[in-house]
């Protein structure tokens, strides 16, 4: 029987084109034009498993769009493990900035990827990553080396906020029953430098609308009259921080952690070079909050920002009018010990006490979620170390991320389980952007090292 390594190595080719299938189906959940493709790609994601080997698939039901589930129990005595990953993908757009098609993958080399990387909308976020824990299991199977149960929850709503997972997670407590939950949806620090996330930010997002006058109206027989909305919108999202990027929002840090300095010189000692984050985003200075790092402000500290705006005319040409109206989504990230529901209710409060009177004011709350912390004694995380040092032949460094995955605090909250973040994405993959891409040398890393964190978890828990 060969080793994993080469059985890993004898199917490369097999397991890169069986991706390139999933890649292909453009499951997009936002968009519900796209219905038909994410119920497709659900089933090839449960065809993909039963390949592997699970001895159990479903694809279970819910509200929204279904969970795909799988197991292979091969002893009751031994620890399981749940892993979650998601198989819905984010818009494409804007489609003109992508150097080949979002939905056609195809295998590029980078100066970051010499080896090459798959470029394709979900590569890395998470049909990618979610795909080598599927790979994992065929490569556990094939060689008989399976060290613990193994249970899959592959969902098709995370990049709309998971509305409907909390719902099934809570009506199959006793399905998902597990010692640990594997994630990999994050990312790492560079392919020589290894890293766990052991926090994640918790979001809340609203969307805001000022509406002024009762319809579009001709900007010189109106202008200076009547307030425009675009102006008006403008001037307050600009009032929400002040000239030190502080969120000026009444009670936003009542609850923030704030980390000691000896957890901050700890962080400190993280690899980061400024001078290559500035080239990397084609920048000629960083931009936060005074008083912090840039790794910090990415990770440790809340923000605000708007993701979109919008209203008035933005066609081609002129079109001279004072907008009805005028629209802006905003996202805040969240840190520990602050809540989204608490904090998206003062943001309310708050925009709507700032509004003046010629205006009115709406806010809608969109999806939120908890931040998260993960202790670095935990046999999971002990496991997930002992993993990649053996793979990568370092030591992984703990880091927090500033991305959310707000379903990481429900599973704690309703399954009573810590989620280890073993990821193997790198901050250039262009996650959620035009030509977003994965390294084929982190592909198939994590399918290598996800057998070693079964191998060493099982001894965790010995």
């Amino acid at each position: 029987m060969s080793s994993q390594k080469e059985f890993i190595e004898n199917n490369k080719e097999r397991f890169l084109e069986e991706l390139f299938e999933i890649l292909r189906i453009p499951s997009i959940s936002a968009d519900s034009q796209y219905k038909g493709d994410v119920l497709k790609t659900a089933e090839a994601v449960a065809e993909s498993l039963k390949k592997a080997g699970a001895d159990t698939v479903e694809i279970c039901e819910t509200p929204g769009y279904p969970i795909v589930y799988g197991e292979k129990l091969v002893d009751p005595s031994l620890p399981t493990v749940l892993v979650y990953g998601h198989y819905d993908v984010q818009p494409p757009d804007p489609m003109e900035l992508w150097t080949t098609e979002p939905f056609d993958p195809v295998v590029r080399k980078t100066d970051i990827h010499p080896d090459g990387a798959i470029f394709a909308r979900g590569a890395c976020d998470d049909k990618g990553q979610m795909f080598m824990h599927v790979k994992a299991l065929e490569v556990m199977n094939a060689t008989d080396s399976l060290a613990c149960n193994i249970k899959f929850m592959i969902e098709g709503e995370e990049e709309v906020g998971s509305e409907n997972l909390g719902w099934f997670v809570k009506r199959n407590k006793e399905k998902l029953a597990a010692d640990v939950i594997l994630i990999s949806d994050t990312g790492m620090i560079a392919n020589d430098t290894p890293s766990i996330t052991t926090g994640l930010r918790g979001l809340s997002y609203v969307e805001v609308k000022v509406t002024g006058p009762n319809r579009d109206l001709h900007s010189g027989l109106y202008g200076g009259a009547v307030a425009n909305p675009i102006n008006v919108l403008s001037n307050m999202i600009a009032s929400l921080q002040d000239d030190n990027l502080h969120i000026t929002i009444p009670g936003f840090y009542e609850d923030v952690q704030e980390l000691s300095e000896t957890e901050r010189k700890a962080m400190a000692e993280a690899p980061f070079s400024l001078d290559a984050y500035k080239k990397a985003l084609d920048l000629s200075d960083v931009h936060g909050e005074l008083g912090y790092s840039t790794p910090e402000r990415a990770s440790i500290r809340p923000t605000l920002d708007v993701n979109g705006i919008w209203g008035g005319y933005t066609g081609e040409g002129a079109k001279t009018v004072i907008p009805s109206w005028a629209k802006a989504k905003i996202s805040m990230r969240l840190v520990p010990n602050q809540d989204p529901e608490k904090i998206t209710n003062l943001f309310m409060d708050h925009f709507t006490k700032i509004a003046p009177a010629s205006v009115k004011v709406e806010v809608t709350p969109h999806h939120g979620g908890l931040p998260y912390v993960s202790p670095v004694d935990d046999p999971g995380y002990k496991a997930a170390s002992a993993a990649m040092e053996e793979s990568f032949g370092k030591t992984p460094v703990p880091v927090r991320s500033g991305g959310s995955i707000p379903i990481v605090a429900l599973f704690e909250q309703e399954l009573g389980l810590k989620s280890i973040l073993m990821g193997f994405g790198l901050d250039s993959d262009a996650i959620h952007s035009p030509n977003e891409h994965y390294g084929l040398f982190n592909f198939y890393k994590g399918i290598e090292t996800i057998p070693l964190f079964f191998k060493h978890f099982k001894s965790q828990k010995a």
